[in-house]
């Protein structure tokens, strides 16, 4: 479900699941080993994100969600997905979304964790939060990560409750993504961001990405350990939600 290829130092991770490269549970531990190899290797510079296809990501597996048996089900999953993204968005080293087709929800907020956003050129891409329009809400992380990313209160209510799907210049305006470029420079664009960065005396991107989202990072920890999170996932077997969730699994088939 990943495709991990190590190009000029930097680890490259394509999501190839089906055609909508959606987030199971498996795919998110794989990732999470390879945020780890990041991390622990000084070899290694940086990681590229992206997808295979027409898609970057759909978000989390819809038959997965569809498929849990009850609320505890769905807490333990989304405490591991908290902690994998919490690492994701914290990797020691610059990490760069690169980002080659549709981007919704979960794919959306995987690509709002990384440090720069780049879209490839074309006019059927669309990108947004659908959570409002299905009837789930965010997660800690979740919230912190996209109102980090987002880059202001007024931004994250738009982009959140409207749940509008933009196309790759609003999301350029918008701030979602940093740049749009031509398919065929979309990964060597990324590559070029991540050395740009990290390839300096010292290393000094280390701490300061550190320093930058220690106040979001520190903000999650403390919702996840105070805050009841818990109840709200229990959304996930109302009649309206699940009703949702299998019209729009329908509808992508």
């Amino acid at each position: 479900m990943i495709n991990k290829r190590i190009e000029d130092h930097i680890v490259v991770v394509e999501i190839a699941n089906e055609k909508t490269n959606a987030y199971t549970l498996d795919l998110l531990r794989q990732l999470s080993g390879i945020i780890k190899e990041v991390n622990d290797n000084d070899a290694l510079k940086g990681l590229v994100l992206t997808g295979s296809g027409r898609f970057f990501s759909s978000g989390f597996d819809l038959p997965m969600f569809l498929g849990f048996k009850d609320h505890d089900e769905v807490v333990e999953f989304f405490k591991e997905e908290e902690a994998i993204l919490l690492d994701f968005f914290m990797c020691r080293k610059p990490v760069v979304s690169a980002i080659n087709g549709h981007a919704a929800a979960g794919g959306l907020i995987f690509a709002m964790a990384s440090d720069y956003r780049i879209v490839k050129n074309h006019p059927k891409i669309r990108m947004g939060m659908s959570e409002i329009k299905i009837g789930l809400p965010l997660t800690i992380a979740q919230a912190e990560v996209m109102r980090f990313g987002l880059g202001s209160d007024r931004l994250f209510r738009d982009v959140m409750f409207f749940g509008d799907m933009v196309d790759v210049t609003k999301a350029r305006d918008l701030g979602i993504v940093d740049e749009i470029v031509e398919e065929d420079a979309l990964v060597s664009r990324a590559k070029e961001i991540i050395s740009l960065w990290i390839d300096t005396p010292g290393r000094p991107f280390i701490p300061l990405k550190y320093a930058m989202k220690k106040a979001a990072a520190q903000a999650i920890h403390k919702g996840l350990k105070e805050e009841d999170w818990q109840s709200p996932l229990k959304r996930f077997f109302e009649k309206s939600v699940r009703d949702t969730l299998e019209f729009v699994h329908a509808s992508m088939q």
